[in-house]
């Protein structure tokens, strides 16, 4: 797998920075990754009252037993931007052992000569579980990303293999390791 996420420092912070371009207009690509129902496609779908601050988002690209999280709402600017924080600190570690973050994800979006950037951040916890959050984050990122692609494109979703992006925790591992 060649990743394609890369490395920031923002704000003091350290960053995974993954995009994507879309010949479609900022609109239809802001409505891919707002919408539920055409979230739905790619990754998951919310619910709630964005106004009230919050939506409960459940990832179904996972399956039919991914509890809902709840996201705080830190901005909303359509269709070009939105960053949210998870509400309760999940575990990081798959046995639920591990240290507990929060998700702080951003979505950017630029349109240009027909063509829109979309530009993901999410933040990383800071010492050694930096490079461990990434190694599992950074592909799975890749993988919801390149299914949003086949969305847009109207290719089959499905047909984007989890499989193919597994080897890749080694090589993000490895990017934000000092």
């Amino acid at each position: 797998m060649r990743i394609t996420g890369r490395r920031e420092n923002r704000d003091g912070q350290e960053v995974l920075v993954l995009t994507r371009k879309f010949r479609a207009g900022i609109e239809d690509v802001w409505a891919a990754v707002s919408d539920p129902d055409r979230m739905r496609r790619w990754i998951g779908t919310w619910s709630g009252d964005p106004a009230a601050g919050s939506i409960a988002f459940r990832m179904t690209a996972e399956g039919d037993d991914v509890p809902e999280e709840v996201y705080d709402i830190e901005s909303c600017e359509p269709p070009g931007r939105f960053a949210v924080r998870s509400r309760a600190a999940a575990p990081f570690s798959e046995d639920g052992s591990g240290e507990r973050v929060h998700w702080a994800l951003r979505v950017d979006l630029v349109e240009k000569d027909g063509v829109t950037t979309l530009t993901f951040v999410q933040a990383l916890a800071d010492g050694p579980l930096g490079p461990d959050m990434v190694a599992s984050v950074g592909p799975g990122w890749e993988y919801y990303l390149d299914r949003l692609v086949a969305a847009m494109d109207g290719t089959d979703v499905d047909a984007v293999a989890w499989s193919d992006y597994e080897s890749g925790s080694a090589a993000y591992r490895a990017l934000f390791t000092d």
